[in-house]
């Protein structure tokens, strides 16, 4: 096991978590809500270092990443457990294991992950699948190590993180795409056991920051489709981050242990369209081809970026502008 990060102990001995916004404070030999950052001797361990669950090559589309190297083959990595406890949630085998049940198998080492990247010919590195904020400390060293190999970093998260930890991520992780799962705190306790204000300074300090952001809003009929919150939310993304900001509505289908019926494909067109009365890129996932999930100009509407599920080619940009009028799109092509 690797001690963690961001931990203190007060004068009697106690621990406390202090990587994400529950604080937990943990007792002699236990484990913290993420269950993977467990009490050991008077420190705290990060259990699951080094220890995957997943590995992958994947197109970058599938993260979702629509504005950052589209076309572009990316490896995912991810690990187990998660600081949220969402009853919808589609890799609930890894992110929800229990603690006593982690896996005991090796650890994956910083060259080995370094020689799977060159392997491959690839340049871009996801972590995803389960939360990776659970796993910060392979993160970080991971991160940082392809850095200097010129190995771009992305995380796919719930944002769920406290600002010190997260600063230091910004060094070296490029792109985000933020699960933004409800706008209402009552909704976030009840679908999460978490709070929405951090995942808000989240995405404000990434956007600060200056690194590439996206957004999933996931839509799951009668807990979080109020048409008013959704159109709060959006202003919030247009105010705080950027009407560029990119956007992605996705369709729910039961999971894990939650069974209500999928969302109706009019619920996520009205959101996109709501959605693209502010945002000028907005897209919508889990339709099959039932709506266009293509680029298209803000300026003058011309196809830029033509997409069929995961795949994707691009059709009228040069770098970052439309070919028809020159106009700067949003994002890393």
């Amino acid at each position: 096991m690797q001690e963690a990060s961001y931990y203190s102990i007060d004068e009697i001995g106690n621990i406390r978590c202090d990587l994400c916004p529950h604080y937990c404070n943990i007792s002699r030999d236990n484990y913290g809500i993420c269950g993977t950052r467990v009490e050991k001797s008077g420190k705290l361990y990060a259990k699951t270092y080094g220890k995957l669950s997943s590995i992958s090559i994947d197109p970058i589309e599938k993260k979702p990443l629509h504005h950052f190297y589209p076309s572009q083959n990316i490896l995912s990595i991810g690990s187990y457990g998660c600081n949220m406890h969402c009853g919808f949630c589609q890799n609930a085998s890894i992110s929800q294991c229990r603690k006593d049940r982690l896996p005991v198998g090796e650890i994956t080492h910083l060259n080995s992950m370094m020689g799977e990247i060159k392997r491959h010919g690839l340049k871009l590195l996801s972590f995803t699948y389960n939360e990776p904020i659970v796993f910060y400390e392979f993160m970080l060293d991971v991160s940082r190590e392809a850095q200097n190999e010129g190995v771009i970093s992305t995380m796919i998260s719930n944002g769920f993180i406290n600002h010190d930890p997260l600063s230091e991520l910004l060094h070296y992780i490029s792109a985000f795409n933020i699960d933004l799962k409800a706008f209402n705190n009552d909704s976030y306790r009840k679908m999460t056991g978490g709070e929405l204000q951090p995942v808000l300074d989240t995405i404000k300090d990434i956007s600060n920051a200056e690194k590439h952001l996206e957004i999933t809003f996931l839509v799951i009929p009668g807990l979080n489709d109020d048409e008013e919150e959704f159109r709060l939310m959006v202003d919030f993304i247009v105010n705080e981050t950027s009407k560029d900001t990119v956007l992605h509505i996705a369709r729910y289908f039961p999971n894990y242990k939650l069974d209500t019926l999928p969302t109706p494909i009019e619920k996520i067109r009205e959101f996109s369209n709501i959605a693209k009365q502010k945002l000028r890129y907005v897209y919508v996932g889990n339709t099959g081809d039932a709506i266009d999930t293509s680029t298209y100009c803000p300026d003058c509407g011309k196809l830029l970026i033509k997409r069929s599920y995961y795949s994707s080619e691009m059709v009228g940009m040069d770098r970052n502008k439309c070919n028809y009028c020159g106009f700067r799109i949003y994002g890393i092509f």
